[in-house]
């Protein structure tokens, strides 16, 4: 399970108690820090806190502003500067040299689109999305909030703006997805300067396990512990069973020729076949040759296994494409001196993982440029 998840979870267990609370959501980041804009955490009047900001620096001082949000049931906009080393509270005890806005929303339960009651149709979707919240720099401004849901058809839920401000939310909204990576905005309306964060979201993974044996097991729990959406097919009900793997995966007993019949491919799927069985991973990787949506295959076993499958593949007149190939990943995994069964699952879930981000995957101390991306993290000027 996600955090977005965990938050919307207990957002439903307080409402259901008619406990109060607030949501608080980094809506911008200048310099370093250890969380990026998008993280959220939900803190109850008791001071209960799901989700996090921050590596935990923040989280505290983060407590106390929005129990006086939800007091003045305000929504207040919160300026950390982390570069400030004179500041007791946040300063040199960070060493992150990062400014992060945070912002703070009370939430009315008697408002069906209230920011968690659009978060919670964001985990409803299956499709990317892009999340529009609205505030001001200037603190004493109104801060808006979470306001608006777009999909890649320009379709949105939430508070419709004023016309030419709806317009400009959906033409950044198009730039997120199309590009899937957030944006900042700054505009004017009658000479008041606002401020729009668009999100990119992006559904969960989806992680096929074909085969269910011990090393399945723990690659499962693996990719559950990431949030990630786990499906476990096997021919074998003494294996693929609920008693053998997590309770959040779901378990598909079935013939490998059919193994695609109960499962939405999307291209988040990320299938991994490791049954043991070389006939069972080949009539299944014949299927998946047929997917386009699939932007990774994982083979486990040595390079001679991968070899044979193409030869056989080859004298059925069966032909790898290019797209195929670059798609398959055999041997399967990153090099990193994998031996147990948990540590090949870390180094399948790396690849997958560098995959899906088109990252390099090499030792971060290597990079000469910071660790997170910022050349998109500036406010883009927009005329309305």
């Amino acid at each position: 399970m996600r955090e977005l998840d965990f938050i919307i979870s207990q957002y439903e267990n307080l409402r259901s108690q008619g406990i109060g609370c607030v949501l608080a959501t980094v809506v911008h980041v200048e310099g370093s820090s250890y969380r990026r804009a998008g993280a959220r955490m939900l803190v109850d009047e008791f001071g209960n806190i799901t989700g996090a900001i921050s590596g935990g620096c923040l989280e505290g001082d983060a407590l106390r502003k929005a129990l006086h949000a939800l007091h003045q049931q305000k929504n207040k906009l919160i300026t950390y500067d982390t570069s400030d080393e004179d500041d007791a509270l946040i300063g040199a005890q960070l060493g992150c040299n990062g400014i992060i806005q945070v912002l703070f929303e009370p939430l009315d339960y008697e408002d069906s689109l209230n920011s968690c009651e659009l978060l919670k149709s964001v985990l409803a979707q299956k499709n990317s999305l892009a999340i529009a919240v609205q505030f001001n720099l200037d603190r004493s401004k109104e801060q808006t909030g979470t306001i608006l849901l777009i999909d890649e058809n320009s379709e949105y839920t939430g508070r419709k703006p004023e016309n030419e401000l709806l317009d400009l939310i959906l033409e950044q909204a198009q730039l997120t997805l199309e590009n899937k990576r957030s944006h900042f905005s700054e505009f004017s309306i009658n000479g008041e300067t606002h401020h729009l964060f668009i999100q990119n979201y992006q559904p969960p993974i989806k992680l096929i396990i074909v085969g269910a044996g011990n090393d399945a097991q723990i690659l499962a729990q693996q990719g559950d512990l990431l949030g990630w959406e786990v499906i476990v097919t096997d021919g074998r009900p003494t294996h693929a069973n609920k008693e053998r793997f997590t309770s959040s995966c779901q378990v598909i007993v079935t013939k490998p020729e059919q193994t695609l019949e109960q499962i939405e491919i999307d291209q988040h799927s990320c299938f991994v076949l490791m049954s043991h069985n070389y006939n069972y991973d080949l009539a299944v990787l014949k299927l998946l040759l047929t997917e386009d949506q699939i932007p990774y295959i994982g083979i486990l076993g040595p390079l001679k296994k991968y070899e044979r499958m193409q030869n056989d593949l080859e004298n059925e007149g069966i032909e790898l494409s290019k797209e195929n190939r670059n798609k398959i990943h055999a041997p399967i995994g990153l090099e990193i001196g994998a031996e147990t069964p948990a540590e090949i699952g870390l180094s399948i879930l790396s690849e997958i993982q560098s995959v899906l981000t088109q990252t390099s995957a090499r030792p971060l101390r290597e990079k000469s440029e910071p660790i997170h991306e910022k050349k998109n993290n500036h406010f883009k000027e927009i005329k309305v």
